[in-house]
């Protein structure tokens, strides 16, 4: 049966990407589906439904990153990376936001995304310490929402509807995610952070961020997007979070990651290969295992140097506070690193 535009790909559409194995027994397994571009934007690898539409969520942030500095929203240095970031919370991140604001002449209490805790412990005791409790500064898409009210006070835009799908900073992210994508946007839903999500393939999703990661070398290209991906590898910190897994993998392999929630990942590399993973159940914690997995079996990245920042961005499986067993690749990916071997 064909999805439709209101629903993502099903059990039946998707393949095994990864299982969870405790003392020697599988006791979960995680089907979703993905996709591999080479620079040419081609398909190299497609593993189930790569066509049906998917929630890009936190995935989109460099668009809507770019569709504010499009709006003349003078963003520099971790400024674009944060609002491209689905950061930590912690007193850089949240300092970072402020100076954004500052810039604007805005308020925190314009931000439109929920207040929340750092998951940054040293950043959480000192709003605690403070007596400040929550703040919207500590959520993690604070960074793209400062740029969306600065985008609204260069242009006169109303501040207090930024995140309607009608407002004009809103059509004109609408409009970088499908040249970019090069698809029409199928569904347009809420995001956790209160702003508009679009649903595209899995295929689009991919194509959107190998031209992104290619505009630094590429003269043609848009500028603005040269210095978004070039400011994410600059300050990987601000995209997520010291020790974190896109962090980790931008610092170690200079190839653009970012999460999205309900278990989507994107990585690029500066040639334009690119891998796009979407896990059917939503989870996350196996997704850089897997996209990891396809780059380097693609060639694009180098398997020995992939090996590393997977012993450091992987999850143990444990118990009694010591490793048990692990999260392993499923067999649709491990049957590729067979043939590859």
């Amino acid at each position: 049966m064909p999805m439709s535009s209101h629903e993502t790909f099903n059990v039946e559409s998707a393949v095994e990407l990864a299982v969870i194995e405790r003392s020697g027994f599988i006791e979960s397994r995680h089907v979703g589906a993905a996709v591999v571009l080479a620079g040419d934007g081609s398909v190299v690898t497609r593993l189930g439904d790569i066509d049906a539409p998917v929630l890009a969520r936190s995935t989109l942030k460099p668009f809507q990153a770019l569709a504010s500095m499009q709006s003349g929203v003078p963003l520099r240095g971790a400024q674009v990376a944060i609002a491209c970031g689905s950061h930590t919370g912690s007193l850089d991140h949240m300092d970072v936001v402020e100076g954004m604001l500052k810039a604007a002449g805005v308020k925190e209490e314009n931000l439109q995304c929920p207040a929340a805790w750092p998951q940054d412990e040293t950043a959480r005791n000192w709003l605690v310490r403070s007596e400040r409790g929550q703040s919207r500064l500590a959520f993690n898409c604070s960074g793209k929402h400062a740029a969306f009210l600065w985008a609204c006070t260069e242009n006169g835009w109303d501040l207090r509807s930024y995140l309607e799908p009608n407002h004009p900073l809103q059509q004109r992210v609408r409009s970088v995610i499908e040249e970019y994508s090069e698809e029409t946007i199928s569904h347009l839903g809420i995001d956790g952070c209160g702003a508009p999500v679009a649903a595209l393939s899995l295929t689009g999703l991919a194509r959107a961020y190998s031209r992104l990661a290619k505009s630094p070398s590429d003269s043609s290209s848009n500028a603005r997007a040269a210095t978004i991906a070039t400011s994410m590898l600059d300050y990987p910190w601000a995209v997520q979070g010291q020790g974190e897994s896109n962090t980790v993998v931008m610092e170690e392999l200079e190839v653009l990651a970012k999460i999205g929630a309900e278990g989507v990942l994107v990585l690029a590399t500066s040639t334009g290969a690119t891998v796009a993973v979407k896990m059917l159940d939503g989870n996350l914690r196996a997704t850089s295992l897997v996209g990891l997995t396809l780059l380097a079996v693609s060639g694009a990245v180098d398997i020995p140097a992939v090996s590393n920042v997977l012993e450091r961005v992987v999850e143990p499986v444990l118990g009694g506070g010591r490793a048990v067993g692990r999260i392993r690749l499923g067999h649709a990916v491990s049957a590729l690193l067979d043939q590859s071997a």
